[in-house]
């Protein structure tokens, strides 16, 4: 199908019915001119006659689990309604050549597989990544243009690296090897890629939920395989919606502040010569922390503190929502956000005067205190907090903390039941 093919099905109403089930009807005309636009630009950039393809990877909200996947612990997440959109076609040779608006990215070529410094924290690093993770699994990639555009806000915490990551190994899957890699692996491609490519170490949350899709309760404990749980719940079901504040600061020049979260855990991890916390028995923990304190340090003990009681409290939060007891969700939702705040400590960030991400907490416990909940959202001490808000009550929130960051600061989500897809 050309670009000229595609604006015709758009025009007919023929991807109306799949665009809203990704986007919901209320998005449908926003959606339909993103697709419009893409195909505009594809026609100027490349070969206007290609055969192309369109690939949705969403972005994530993070529900419980708050710095956990990198210890192989337990997640709850949800895909959402933001997402990467590339229109992507074959060719004749091994370079990736992409075009977005906002941003310019170099051409690469994928028969290099090499990792290069000098494309440490570029989206370049995670083309070739994402491509050399692919052929080292011996599957297939191969050249291709495409135009890229995402409504995953960057340094939001809603994922748009991984989300990208996700599209472009779905793109891959699809291009070049008939949707024979699985979901989980594309998710697992994702994050070497971000680690060994990008040099920003993560966990595995942020890929899988984009790949999977819905609300999904995850356990990572076996590195081979992650135990993946869809939960049938939709926050709009309860008369409450799911809000990301975007407190307007970035999280740029924190990959060393974020690095030293897995590094402080895996420092007690190791001190019982295990590899991650998950493999460490609580019990034990609690009993050495005397002895751990002059060989760790305070910080990586009350980090440890944070895990184990935030990897069983989304048992319990999994637990709420299967049984329909959502006010004990949300107890459990602050108690999480007090926990990342306390004990993770990832909320103030000690080098700057500016506290975003405290003063939205602060302000959102006492409009909302009894009557939803409020926690950091993501990696922290910069970026979004995420908070759940009674319908009736969604107006005066985002009216009282738009006034403070900024007007269109409150995002609210819709939940996506469908992960990384093929739309055409």
């Amino acid at each position: 199908m050309t670009s000229e093919q595609l604006l015709q099905e758009i025009q007919n109403q023929k991807l109306d019915e799949q665009l809203i089930t990704l986007y919901g009807i209320e998005n449908l005309a926003k959606a339909k001119q993103r697709i419009l636009m893409l195909c505009e630009r594809f026609e100027a950039e490349f070969d206007p006659r290609a055969d192309i393809m369109l690939i949705s990877a969403p972005g994530r909200t993070e529900i419980g689990g708050n710095h956990t996947d990198h210890q192989r612990g337990r997640v709850l997440a949800a895909a959402i309604d933001r997402d990467v959109l590339i229109l992507a076609a074959t060719t004749q040779t091994s370079i990736a050549r992409c075009r977005s608006d906002g941003f310019v990215i170099q051409d690469v070529d994928l028969s290099d597989r090499e990792v290069h410094d000098s494309e440490k924290f570029t989206t370049e690093a995670l083309i070739r990544g994402v491509s050399a993770r692919i052929r080292a699994l011996d599957f297939i990639t191969g050249g291709f243009d495409a135009v890229i555009a995402s409504t995953v806000l960057t340094g939001s915490g809603m994922s748009s690296s991984a989300a990208f990551e996700v599209a472009l190994g779905t793109l891959f899957n699809n291009l070049y090897n008939e949707g024979k890699i699985p979901a989980a692996t594309i998710a697992k491609i994702g994050q070497a890629a971000e680690n060994i490519y990008f040099k920003k170490p993560c966990g595995i949350m942020d890929q899988m939920t984009s790949a999977v899709g819905g609300f999904v309760g995850i356990d990572f404990f076996d590195p081979n395989h992650a135990e993946v749980q869809k939960i049938d719940f939709d926050f709009a079901t309860c008369g409450y919606t799911l809000c990301l504040v975007d407190t307007g600061s970035s999280h740029q020049d924190l990959s060393q502040e974020y690095a030293e979260m897995p590094r402080d855990m895996k420092r007690v991890a190791e001190y019982f010569e295990e590899e991650v916390l998950s493999e460490v028995d609580p019990n034990r923990f609690f009993e050495d922390i005397a002895k751990l304190r002059p060989i760790t340090g305070d910080r990586a003990i009350l980090r440890a503190m944070h895990f184990f009681q935030e990897t069983e409290r989304v048992v319990a939060e999994i637990d709420t929502l299967s049984s329909g007891d959502f006010q004990a969700f949300l107890e459990l939702m602050i108690e999480s956000g007090r926990s990342s705040y306390m004990y993770n400590q990832n909320v103030i960030n000690p080098k700057a005067q500016e506290q975003s991400l405290g003063l939205a907490l602060a302000l959102s416990e006492s409009y909302l205190k009894g009557r939803g909940a409020w926690r950091v959202h993501g990696g922290g001490l910069a970026g979004t907090i995420q908070v759940i808000v009674k319908n009736e009550d969604l107006a005066g929130y985002r009216q009282m903390i738009e006034e403070v960051f900024a007007k269109g600061s409150c995002h609210v989500m819709r939940i996506r039941s469908e992960g990384a897809i093929r739309i055409l």
